[in-house]
């Protein structure tokens, strides 16, 4: 998967920009699994614009799955941002280092992959 935009919703409308820094823009490689099911899903849509989001879900719906899901499994609620850190602890447990963590998020400096 190819990162090379960001996307922001201010004050209702949909913002896409180009990433922070450099190493955000990235490539980043999924299982076989993840690319099966992603085009799988792609296929669902007739076409597809250049500025179309592909996953039209919103930060309330997101909130409010991360509540449904957290009371479900009777935990606490964490940020949706936080699922990034989740996925960096996960990445370490697997033996990852920290320079490939690096890039994988697109951190510009790897002290910030240390902290």
């Amino acid at each position: 998967m190819s990162i090379s935009k960001s996307y922001q919703r201010l004050k209702g409308k949909d913002v896409i920009t180009t990433p922070k820094t450099k190493k955000s823009n990235r490539v980043i490689k999924m299982p076989k699994f993840l690319c099966g099911e992603m085009e799988d899903y792609l296929k669902m849509f007739y076409s597809t614009g250049a500025n179309e989001r592909i996953f039209p879900v919103s930060k309330h719906y997101l909130h409010h799955e991360m509540d449904r899901g957290a009371k479900a499994a009777g935990v606490k609620r964490i940020r949706i941002h936080d699922l990034r850190h989740s996925h960096i602890s996960l990445l370490i447990d697997m033996g990852f280092t920290a320079l490939a963590i690096a890039d994988r998020v697109g951190h510009e400096s790897i002290d910030i992959t240390y902290r």
